[in-house]
């Protein structure tokens, strides 16, 4: 039993879609799962509702209007406290497993200390997820059965977009804690857009994206704390015309972080992004069709 099994009802993702790709984006929400396998809460040692702190709760639903609006949205439905598909491959905490995690692992990048790596150890505020070490066979389930489909759907979305439009525009969606400050100042942004301090996307994009927001009012960031995770970074290559933009979401917007109940301006916020979504994929196209393709 693993990962097939955990999802064998319900698909692990999909990709929503209202037919016929109208413009050359991309929008993917990676940590909105909210399908809880019976299996994984029974191995778990947290309850059904604390286990939900890491997640990016409603972000595919605030930004479902891009499906409609003719750019695919790509979302998942496991939970990132299960899988987290926005780090590398095999980012994987030795201390976690019954077994020796393969040697090619990532055993010491600072997610993994953190304790956030692709099979997560924490949730919220430092708690442990399970009460013991895990058989190594369900990491590689997870991987092998989820994130690498997973990833093989993105990238198969970026490479058919760019091979019609010339080139491709990939929004990584997500929300973060309403209490999260630039550097030691006091605002709180509304919103934090990464591209990796330039290097995963045209800078118009990112310019045109905070524009977008500035003008609803909303108070928005640059790249501090959050430049954008592995996904931007990977799928961010310019030079070959495809561009990576990371939206952070503060979730007093729109939830309460508590009781993870929508509030009242849940609605208002989703129209907001809907206009954002209809003025960002109106960028004109000469920003990214002149920039030189890169050699094969």
């Amino acid at each position: 039993m693993g990962a097939e099994v955990d999802f064998s009802g319900t698909p692990a993702f999909q990709v929503l879609s209202s037919g016929e790709q109208r413009v050359p984006f991309i929008f993917n929400s990676p940590h909105s799962g909210r399908c809880y396998p019976p299996r994984f809460l029974a191995m778990s040692k947290l309850d059904p509702a604390t286990i939900r702190r890491s997640e990016d709760c409603y972000v595919d639903e605030l930004f479902a209007a891009a499906a409609a609006l003719g750019a695919p949205l790509l979302t998942a439905n496991f939970p990132r406290a299960y899988l987290d598909v926005n780090r590398e491959p095999w980012e994987l905490d030795p201390r976690m497993f019954r077994e020796p995690v393969p040697p090619f692992a990532n055993i010491r990048s600072p997610r993994v200390a953190g304790g956030l790596g692709t099979i997560p150890k924490l949730v919220g505020e430092g708690l442990d997820i399970y009460p013991a070490r895990l058989p190594l066979t369900e990491a590689l389930s997870r991987i092998e059965d989820i994130y690498k489909p997973y990833h093989a759907c993105l990238a198969e979305l970026l490479v058919g977009t760019r091979e019609k439009f010339g080139y491709a525009i990939l929004i990584d969606c997500h929300s973060m804690p309403a209490n999260i400050r630039v550097g030691d100042g006091p605002l709180r942004p509304d919103f934090i857009l990464g591209d990796r301090f330039g290097s995963s996307a045209a800078p118009a994009l990112t310019q045109h994206a905070v524009a977008l927001l500035a003008e609803k009012g909303y108070a928005v960031a640059h790249n501090k704390p959050y430049a954008g995770g592995f996904i931007t970074e990977h799928y961010g290559r310019p030079a070959e015309r495809l561009h990576a933009l990371q939206i952070e979401i503060s979730r007093g917007l729109y939830m309460n972080e508590r009781t993870l109940e929508r509030t009242g301006r849940f609605q208002a916020l989703a129209n907001d992004l809907k206009d954002f979504v209809h003025g960002l994929t109106r960028i004109p196209e000469q920003h990214f069709l002149t920039m030189p393709l890169a050699a094969e």
